[in-house]
């Protein structure tokens, strides 16, 4: 019989590694980044239905979306209180609030399954992009539905299917042939792990969730050169950066080249770079 709950706290462990590590590239990143995808933190809060006064819950913050566009529109009769695993990624969300003067927003460091925080009864929940590398849906759901106030709404995004999301696949198989490297196991967290949302609406339905709704939006990132598409590449994904350093100087520029022309591929006529992305948000409400 297979050890299911080490599994997943041997998964939580290396998510835990990935992102600290991941946090400086994100610190880099994160202004050319929240550009492209501010109105999916806007839609979030939406589909949400945060006002004013609400007491929100924002689950694997990151670097503090969207969390802390929820802050500034429940106010300061509000809080927010934005989670994450990650005390490099909590520690950079922080300074972002602290950048913006936000003072309604309390960071608690705890995974998505446990949600180790006092209060309840939150008004809304919501989470960009985090559930795809959570190990246990069912655990995450029941969990928010325990902290929401009845008739509270969660909504979140994920990321389309590989091929419609070219900002992170994008060379991916030609990398993998020149590293040789074999293809992520299936199920793994990945960001594109909930294309097929179908296991997230189950998950939501047997934590008592209903109306769940599903919907396509467009996320275009903009980058200066090709060039530039592949320093952000490096930059913020911890797995491709520590890939790239173990191989020889001539492999890795071979791997830099592919990358270059996949994002070529996506430039104008003055080089610059425009990637169509398709995410997803999930609604449902208690």
């Amino acid at each position: 019989m297979s050890d299911t709950p080490t599994d997943f706290d041997r998964i939580r462990r290396e998510q835990r590694e990935f992102w600290n590590n991941a946090a400086p590239g994100w610190k880099q990143m994160w202004t050319a980044l929240d550009r492209a995808a501010q109105h999916v933190s806007d839609r979030l809060v939406e589909l949400a239905r945060i006002k004013q006064g609400d007491r929100v819950l924002d689950i694997a913050t990151g670097s503090g979306e969207p969390g802390l566009t929820a802050a500034r529109k429940v106010g300061a009769e509000g809080v927010v209180i934005a989670t994450d695993q990650s005390a490099a990624m909590l520690e950079l969300a922080r300074e972002r609030a602290g950048t913006l003067g936000l003072r309604n927003v309390r960071f608690v460091e705890t995974d998505a399954e446990s949600l180790a925080v006092n209060e309840r009864d939150f008004d809304a929940a919501i989470c960009r992009w985090g559930l795809m590398f959570v190990p246990d849906l069912d655990a995450v759901t029941r969990r928010i539905a325990q902290l929401l106030a009845p008739g509270a709404t969660f909504a979140t995004s994920v990321w389309g299917p590989a091929e419609k999301v070219p900002m992170i696949t994008a060379g991916d198989e030609q990398v993998r042939a020149l590293a040789n490297l074999p293809a992520p196991p299936p199920g793994a967290p990945s960001p594109i792990k909930l294309a097929d949302t179908r296991p997230l609406e189950q998950a939501l339905a047997k934590a008592g969730f209903k109306d769940i709704r599903v919907e396509p939006i467009n996320v275009c990132f903009k980058f200066d050169s090709p060039e530039a598409f592949t320093e952000q590449r490096r930059a913020m994904s911890t797995p491709f950066r520590i890939m790239l350093e173990k191989q020889t100087p001539e492999l890795q520029r071979k791997i830099l080249d592919v990358l270059n022309d996949a994002a070529r591929k996506f430039a104008d006529a003055s080089g610059k770079v425009n990637m169509d992305n398709q995410a997803i948000c999930i609604s449902a409400h208690l």
